[in-house]
């Protein structure tokens, strides 16, 4: 009776260290630039960071295994200093499985280039969301909480919002401290204006659109490919209002980065006069991959 009781409790256990996954979460630590032997240490800290973000639960709602959010996390290490003090790169990406097909819709893309940590082999990767404990937890805690923020909001209107507001959280907590990319005069491109730019309601059009573009369009691609891009373009001017010039400007950049080449393809397929149409309100919003919407004006 022991055992089966024994049984149970780790059946129990196991169901509810599966409920805690919600991100599927792919790390790649890269060190081309670091001279050494010892590879060894940046697979464990790489085994380290997906053990932290992967068995971890950040999510409100009880999501099933196939239900995970996948994403991206590439460091790339620039320097080391032998021991346990780290710069790098960060790079993150998160992507949403489209109804009705095998397509996924990049929602998150974004090179984080301030990234310094300290971390030791064997190290507990501790957390506390009101509290700094160590620059590589609130980092990954940080995107974390962007990425399902970014996925609640595509699946709900403004659903994000509660991790959008524990990321700013994670980021006020950080400010003490002496590593970058937690400050307003750090740089114009950071976590503090990611977070500043998705609680701004100057910026709330993106969030907006992120919802209609996703559920009343690309979900309803696989039932009439037709209507589903006619609503996005009836959507597409929204992307009009948005703010690029103002300072810290930063989700703009990310939101056409992730979707520049998605808008293309998904309007490639229209008729010319919703080419042109899409093409106007696609370099006057995003100038930057303009050179990319020229191919929406060629019949």
């Amino acid at each position: 009776m022991k055992k089966v009781f024994a049984y149970i409790v780790i059946l129990t256990s196991f169901a509810l260290s599966a409920q805690a996954q919600d991100l599927n979460a792919r790390i790649q630590v890269l060190s081309p630039k670091i001279q050494t032997s010892n590879k060894r240490v940046f697979q464990v800290l790489e085994n380290a960071m997906k053990d932290f973000l992967n068995n971890r639960r950040w999510s409100n709602d009880q999501i099933l295994p196939q239900e995970r959010v996948d994403c991206n996390f590439v460091l790339s290490i620039t320097a080391w200093d032998g021991s346990s003090k780290y710069s790098g790169e960060l790079q993150v990406q998160s992507t949403r499985p489209i109804y009705g097909s095998t397509y996924t819709s990049t929602l998150l893309s974004v090179n984080d280039r301030d990234f310094d940590f300290t971390y030791t082999e064997g190290q507990q990767l501790d957390f506390n969301e009101q509290t700094f404990q160590s620059n590589i937890t609130s980092v990954l805690a940080y995107y974390a909480n962007v990425i399902m923020g970014m996925d609640y909001d595509s699946f709900s209107r403004f659903g994000g919002t509660p991790y959008f507001a524990r990321a700013k959280t994670i980021v006020t907590a950080a400010q003490g401290a002496s590593y970058k990319g937690w400050n307003a005069f750090d740089s114009n491109l950071n976590r503090y204006w990611l977070t500043e730019n998705l609680s701004n309601k100057r910026y709330a059009v993106i969030r907006d659109f992120i919802y209609n573009y996703h559920r009343l369009g690309l979900d309803l691609m696989s039932d009439n490919a037709a209507n589903a891009r006619k609503a996005i373009s009836a959507f597409l001017p929204d992307l009009s209002q948005i703010d690029r010039q103002g300072l810290g400007a930063m989700l703009p950049q990310i939101f056409f980065a992730a979707k520049s080449d998605e808008f293309v393809s998904v309007f490639s397929a229209a008729d010319p006069q919703s080419r042109i149409k899409a093409y106007n309100i696609l370099n006057e919003a995003d100038p930057s991959n303009g050179n990319k919407y020229q191919s929406l004006q060629k019949n």
